[in-house]
């Protein structure tokens, strides 16, 4: 039953995003699919769930590597500044997943319906599972839904909360419960994690963090390291890269200013750790993204 509802997902996806890219058919669930390998990406998963119904691919979280194919599901819990390649696509067999974003209040009304309340202790914020006949079933029933647009409104919410239930009855069901719980210690860390990502460009103090997450300086770092994989100012490092590289792919005219805006007070400094964390000056990377967006439309 397990393969047969996995082959009908794959069948699915495929047909729904052929020759590879994606469809969104309802607010926070994605179809992907891609024909070829895709070569190392820097990105920040947010809080969700990643069933691959066919290839593999590998994301790296700090010192941490999660390897991950046909029949398993990552789930995330907060929001995580990652490494990722797809390692097993072809079009023969393209790389093909369905994704579903994790919504904190859609836990949180679910778990006051059932007895499943206790969030225990946070862990990584990342996780890698085998997937079971309980959960891709729902998961199959709402991509047949995008056959009948009628039905989709009525029915694809109610999928999406039943998969939801089937991943907080799962193995990983402790991580999903915690994003729905106000005063977990996963919601705590979220909101230290949430005022980085808005506050990039402004000096981190671990203390001030420490207080908005109810947490003593001591517990906050050990927490925060457990879960992200990599100490605040690492985090902030990464958040601050990558909006760099985002600003620079829509204006790439200013590179010192850019740096400026991102919180570096020295060109050279930024130039330096920009091009530590892509591989490249800023320059000379930008001109390569945008060399390979281009050709990526042609084949599109």
């Amino acid at each position: 039953m397990l393969m047969q509802l996995l082959t009908e997902i794959r069948s699915q996806i495929s047909r729904h995003v052929a020759g590879g890219n994606s469809c969104a058919p309802m607010p926070g669930v994605r179809l992907v699919a891609a024909t070829a390998p895709i070569a190392q990406f820097r990105a920040i998963y947010e809080p969700g769930l990643a069933l691959i119904a066919q290839g593999a691919k590998r994301t790296v979280l700090g010192d941490k590597v999660f390897n991950y194919e046909a029949g398993q599901y990552l789930v995330v819990s907060v929001d995580l500044p990652i490494l990722a390649e797809v390692i097993r696509a072809s079009r023969e067999e393209p790389y093909l997943v369905f994704c579903m974003t994790l919504k904190p209040a859609s836990i949180a009304a679910l778990l006051l319906e059932t007895s499943a309340g206790n969030g225990g202790t946070a862990g990584a914020g990342m996780a890698v599972c085998d997937a079971s006949t309980e959960l891709l079933d729902p998961i199959a029933r709402l991509i047949r839904l995008v056959d009948h647009p009628n039905d989709f409104a009525v029915l694809a919410p109610m999928l999406e909360r039943e998969i939801l239930y089937r991943l907080l009855s799962g193995p990983q069901g402790n991580l999903v419960r915690q994003i729905g719980i106000a005063n977990s210690r996963l919601s705590q860390l979220s909101r230290a994690t949430s005022w980085i990502r808005s506050h990039y460009a402004e000096n981190l103090r671990i203390d001030e963090l420490a207080r908005i997450s109810g947490m003593s300086t001591a517990s906050f770092h050990r927490h925060f390291r457990t879960l992200t994989a990599m100490s605040p100012l690492q985090y902030q490092k990464q958040i601050r890269l990558q909006e760099a590289r985002a600003r620079l792919i829509s204006n790439a005219k200013n590179v010192a200013a850019v740096g400026f805006a991102v919180g570096y007070g020295s060109p050279s400094q930024f130039s330096r750790e920009y091009s530590r964390f892509f591989g490249a000056p800023p320059g000379q990377d930008i001109k390569r993204l945008r060399a390979e967006s281009e050709m990526h439309r042609g084949l599109v």
